[in-house]
């Protein structure tokens, strides 16, 4: 078999080899990996400091005596087009939720009597008093 078969089939111009050095190649990598981490930056800043979802400010919801102990009423905050949960606790404390898992993003629902908020998506828990993802 002669040698030089895949220089027919592989043709590489010696010429052509030389455009582009090793060092450059991990130049350009360098600057790439950097444009990639200063966007990912920036878009995390925004979403942080720039949402539109921001809210802040007293919102009335219902009245105290309108959920029961154990208790929970959806709403929404005008200018959000977010779900959200307020639970009425056993031992008499409100809390106010997004109504939506922090994993699957699926709505959530208050178990009365455990103090946990469950996800049906894939049986996900939290603490109903602290948010706190429990399983």
């Amino acid at each position: 078999m002669n040698s030089s078969h895949w220089k027919r089939d592989f043709p590489i111009n010696s010429l052509e080899t030389s455009y582009i050095t090793r060092r450059e190649f991990a130049r350009f990598l360098c600057l790439l990996s950097g444009g990639f981490t200063a966007g990912s930056a920036y878009v995390a800043l925004r979403a942080r400091f720039f949402s539109s979802e921001k809210i802040s400010g007293e919102h009335c919801i219902c009245n105290l005596n309108s959920v029961p102990p154990g208790g929970t009423r959806t709403f929404m905050i005008p200018g959000s087009t977010l779900p959200y949960i307020l639970i009425h606790l056993e031992n008499g404390l409100w809390r106010a939720y997004e109504q939506k898992c922090t994993h699957l993003s699926c709505a959530v629902f208050y178990q009365p009597g455990t103090g946990r908020i469950a996800c049906p998506c894939h049986d996900g828990y939290f603490d109903a008093l602290t948010g706190a993802p429990l399983a």
